[in-house]
């Protein structure tokens, strides 16, 4: 197997408060290769959005990562100071954030924000740099790009500023974009193009993305791999089709009885009972065992390692022969 591109291990998130310290992101492990999408799904406070912030240095304090280590073409990147940080940001990694509105800077035009980045990663000239932003909004797809890069962001419509978004966080040419929620706010047909612009994005630039979604269908078109994360932890980790066709945790099944098919004929779909647990309220053991059909005694009190099933990385005592029934 070829060296990963991205190597995250026993990663911990966690943040201090009066009531005890909180762990957002508990002990996850993964490798990502060169020109790989990752996909990352989970209900809202699963820890997606955590792991990408985490490995791109964007946790906020009194945030901070407590455990682990991660590694970026074999450097390690996780203990390093904000001013290298900066360098790493930008050029080698570049970020994707679901509201294009964040990432863009309102008072400035498209032009001098693409040029700035550019410049202040590369030794291109101003009118080089100008260049090569016209020809990465015209790569994302942006009509009459030469003449369009100098207006200002409120002047795109939605779609239109992601694209802008994901011609910037190209500027650099990073070796890896983590990608959250980017397709969210925006409506089914131009989530379409923008999937579309994120996989050629990966086949002509070798890049690699984490794709951080709550949406299956998104994964499903656009991820090599997907990690289903519950409550701060990775439950199940493979490739999509296989995932998608034959999930083996059982929290995994229940997301994908979730998605309604064309060939589906029963009257309601597959419905997990109860929520994700609040960081406050984890039980012990394994984290799902409140709301798993499969539950057994042992899951109040183990926690999952994960094991290798079929080529899959899954963690659940079912495929624990010590524990399993």
């Amino acid at each position: 197997m070829n060296k990963p591109l991205l190597s995250v291990r026993d990663l911990v998130v966690q943040f201090p408060t009066r009531k005890g310290t909180l762990t957002a992101v508990d002990r996850i492990s993964f490798d990502l290769a060169k020109g790989e999408v990752l996909g990352v799904v989970g209900e809202s406070g699963a820890g997606k959005s955590m792991t990408g912030a985490a490995i791109i240095g964007l946790i906020e304090p009194p945030g901070r990562i407590a455990g682990g280590t991660i590694h970026l073409d074999g450097d390690r990147i996780d203990n390093l100071t904000q001013d290298e940080l900066l360098k790493v940001r930008g050029r080698r990694i570049g970020t994707i954030f679901q509201d294009p509105l964040t990432s863009l800077n309102p008072i400035y035009t498209i032009a001098e924000q693409l040029v700035e980045t550019i410049r202040r990663h590369t030794d291109l000239t101003q009118q080089q740099a100008r260049d090569r932003a016209i020809g990465l909004l015209d790569e994302v797809g942006i009509p009459a790009a030469s003449r369009r890069i100098d207006d200002y962001p409120h002047q795109f419509s939605g779609g239109m500023r992601q694209r802008v978004v994901i011609a910037l966080a190209l500027c650099a040419e990073p070796e890896l974009v983590i990608a959250d929620e980017p397709t969210t706010a925006l409506d089914v047909s131009v989530q379409a193009q923008i999937i579309d612009v994120l996989k050629r994005m990966c086949e002509d630039h070798g890049t690699s993305v984490i794709l951080v979604t709550h949406d299956m269908g998104v994964i499903a078109e656009a991820a090599d791999r997907v990690a289903v994360m519950y409550a701060g932890r990775i439950a199940e980790i493979g490739p999509v089709r296989d995932v998608v066709k034959d999930a083996k945790h059982p929290y995994t099944s229940g997301l994908m009885g979730s998605i309604p098919t064309l060939s589906q004929n029963d009257d309601r779909l597959t419905q997990i009972p109860g929520s994700m647990p609040r960081l406050t309220e984890i039980p012990a053991g394994c984290a799902f065992n409140p709301r798993c059909p499969k539950v057994f005694d042992a899951c109040h009190k183990i926690q999952p390692e994960t094991v290798d099933v079929n080529g899959r990385e899954v963690a659940c005592l079912l495929y624990n022969k010590e524990h399993a029934k």
